[in-house]
């Protein structure tokens, strides 16, 4: 890996937007190719490592949303490059806080840790209907619905949408990954859920095993 893909992962690690948005358009004008940029650079040595960190509690929720700044910030720059060369997401997501939930931080700290995967994802915001995430999931083509509640009384909403999306067209299309407070392993897949995700960081390694990607 180059210097320069190194030097990328760790300003995003860091936090450093400034660095890592000159690292990533000296990278471009240097020929590296975006794919490279993106996979190596922000992913492998980036995003990889504050998931593992996360987990590892060496970096806690305002770390997390730092580095995912950056993220964003670079994907902006790397964004029409990867869309010429025609490249695609590992993935697509649609993710929500069910019906009766208003809570955010926690389903944007997974939006932004699945884009940083290379998923692309859809942030149906909060207080979700059921009918919502199927229709949506639908529409944008989603591999997997990933839901969040933060209240013991919204799990009935949890487990009457993945109830509906069991009974849709979608049931052997989409995977449904849950997560939140109330939650634990038993409570997601009794609901109907294929998985459920502690953390961010495990939500990334479990989407990824639910759809096969190594």
């Amino acid at each position: 890996m180059s210097d320069l893909l190194i030097k990328l992962g760790n300003c995003l690690q860091d936090g450093d937007r400034n660095n890592a948005v000159e690292l990533a358009r000296q990278a471009l004008k240097e020929g590296i190719d975006p794919e490279v940029i993106l996979n190596k650079g922000l992913i492998g040595n980036g995003m990889d490592h504050v998931g593992h960190k996360f987990r590892e509690g060496e970096m806690f929720v305002p770390e997390v949303l730092a580095s995912a700044r950056v993220m964003h910030l670079v994907m902006e720059i790397l964004k029409p490059h990867l869309v010429e060369k025609g490249s695609k997401p590992i993935g697509k997501a649609v993710i929500g806080s069910v019906l009766g939930d208003h809570h955010d931080i926690g389903k944007n700290i997974v939006i932004m840790m699945l884009t940083g995967a290379g998923f692309e994802v859809k942030d149906l915001g909060v207080n979700v209907p059921p009918q919502v995430f199927i229709d949506e999931a639908e529409s944008f083509g989603a591999d997997l619905i990933g839901m969040s509640t933060l209240l013991t009384t919204t799990i009935g909403a949890m487990q009457k949408t993945c109830a509906l999306i069991k009974e849709s067209k979608l049931k052997d299309k989409v995977k449904v990954i849950v997560g939140g407070a109330p939650l634990n392993e038993k409570i997601s897949l009794d609901a109907g859920a294929d998985a459920y995700a502690e953390n961010a960081g495990e939500a990334v390694i479990k989407s990824k095993e639910l759809l096969n990607i190594i």
